[in-house]
C-alpha cells in the first residue's frame, strides 16, 4: 500500500515562510516523479510544483514561481516544498502527489497517489 504523509503546514503571517514535507512509503520512491497541489475553500485543486525522479527537472505554477521551491531526497523517500514570501492567496490545503513515471506528468490524472493534505494559512 502506497502512503504519502504530509507535514509542516500551519499558520504564518504574510511574507513568512514554511517548509512542507512529504514522506512516501510502499513504492520505489526514486522511480516516481512527485508534486504538490493545493485547494483553497470553494476552489478547485490546482497544480503548485513538480519534480522528476532525480530532481533534474522542476516545474512551477506561475503564481508561485520565484517564491516556492520543490526538492527531494531519494535516500529518505522525502519531497519538500519550501514556501517563501507567503501571501494570503496561498492559503489552502496542500497535497503531496506521486506519479508512476520518472518524468513529470503533463496532466493531473498522471499522478496516481495523493496524500491527505496539510493546511497552510497565511494571515494578514
Amino acid at each position: 500500500q502506497v502512503q504519502l504523509v504530509e507535514s509542516g503546514g500551519g499558520l504564518v503571517q504574510v511574507g513568512g515562510s514554511l517548509r512542507l514535507s512529504c514522506v512516501v512509503s510502499g513504492r520505489t520512491f526514486r522511480n516516481s516523479a512527485m508534486g504538490w497541489f493545493r485547494q483553497a475553500p470553494g476552489r478547485e485543486r490546482e497544480f503548485v510544483a513538480a519534480i522528476n525522479w532525480n530532481g533534474g527537472t522542476r516545474t512551477y505554477a506561475d503564481s508561485v514561481k520565484g517564491r516556492f521551491s520543490i526538492s527531494r531526497d531519494n535516500a529518505k523517500n522525502m519531497v519538500y516544498l519550501q514556501m517563501n514570501s507567503l501571501k494570503p492567496e496561498d492559503t489552502a490545503v496542500y497535497f503531496c502527489v506521486a506519479a508512476p513515471t520518472l518524468a513529470i506528468p503533463s496532466l493531473t490524472r498522471g499522478y496516481d497517489y495523493w496524500g491527505q493534505g496539510t493546511q497552510v494559512t497565511v494571515s494578514s
